[in-house]
């Protein structure tokens, strides 16, 4: 990550160089985990919901999408959907990509080792400048991670081909063909996988709420009282606050859902349209679609930033208090 400053400048020193590779490799073994663990954890949750029955392409209309992803193939009682296929694919590639890109790296980046650090390097400026740089040293890994691997999620299943192959029957009536078991189905048009990742970093930032304030200091965050008073004032103001605590803690509580619920309805919502497009005029269903292939172009960017902002947000309102005791003490 910091080589990429040598292609600037022109020189770099052998020690930054080792140092800049030692970054970008423990970047590259967390960001490797952190895609398995959002893998896995959406696999888990999808197989579950998956194995339900859902309602029949056929009774509930060729033209509308499917809120739940449609079942490919079982391994025991472990069920597979396209969904999932999906996170899958775009996991290895993303996966694969980062490893050519960090297997030879060179003092002076070119190629896909330059994207990579550019990526990398413009994403950890990014969040230093709102998170501090104490907590983006400890966050960084899994905030890029997510942001990286929702946004090609979505990238993804603009492609052609994912949702329109698949299985299903020839509507004579129409003379089109009308896909009932697509073989792929966007990652993120599925509230399992979006859930999951809510899910996850619900459970990391409960483990760098402890870390930056203790579990007496997160109780005393939620509950304690602020400002200084006293007398009757200060009586009054610790019930309030009290009060107060156990909304935040509803609060803290809807914000997996809120997260998952947010990615799951805006790609869902896109793919909708898109779907709707493409069927509204067969003759021209290449057409149509194509000004909202660009909307969605730009939906996709801006939701893996929304996703990846909120959660930074909500790991800095717990861990600042932390921070900001330790700036006063250095002052």
């Amino acid at each position: 990550m910091l080589s990429a400053l040598a292609c600037a400048t022109g020189a770099l020193s052998e020690d930054s160089f080792l140092a800049a590779n030692r970054m970008q490799h423990r970047f590259l073994s967390h960001f490797l985990l952190s895609i398995l663990a959002l893998v896995c954890g959406c696999a888990f949750a999808a197989s579950t919901i998956a194995a339900e029955p859902s309602l029949a392409p056929e009774k509930a209309g060729h033209e509308a999408l499917s809120l739940k992803a449609v079942p490919l193939f079982q391994i025991g009682k472990f069920t597979v959907t396209n969904s999932m296929l999906v996170t899958w694919i775009v996991a290895a590639g993303i996966i694969v990509f980062a490893q050519m890109a960090t297997r030879n790296v060179k003092q002076i980046p070119d190629g896909i080792q330059n994207f990579w650090e550019w990526m990398v390097e413009s994403l950890y400026n990014f969040l230093e400048t709102i998170i501090g740089r104490d907590l983006v040293r400890k966050t960084f890994w899994f905030f890029a991670t997510i942001f990286i691997f929702i946004l090609f999620v979505n990238w993804f299943g603009l492609i052609p081909g994912v949702g329109t192959i698949g299985w299903g029957h020839y509507d004579p009536t129409s003379g089109v063909f009308h896909v009932d078991r697509a073989l792929l189905r966007g990652g993120n048009a599925d509230l399992n996988m979006t859930s999951a990742m809510a899910l996850i970093f619900f459970a990391l930032w409960i483990v760098w709420a402890v870390q930056a304030n203790g579990v007496g200091g997160m109780l005393l965050h939620l509950f304690g009282p602020k400002g200084e008073t006293t007398g009757i004032v200060k009586v009054i103001m610790v019930v309030i606050f009290f009060l107060v605590g156990w909304l935040e803690i509803i609060s803290i509580l809807f914000r997996p859902i809120s997260l998952s619920f947010r990615l799951f309805g805006n790609i869902y919502a896109g793919e909708s349209i898109l779907e709707a497009m493409s069927t509204m005029v067969p003759a021209l269903s290449w057409l149509i679609p194509i000004p909202f292939y660009f909307l969605e172009v730009l939906v996709g960017i801006v939701q893996a930033l929304v996703f990846m902002l909120l959660t930074a947000i909500f790991t800095l309102l717990i861990a600042k208090h932390d921070q900001g005791g330790h700036a006063a003490a250095h002052d």
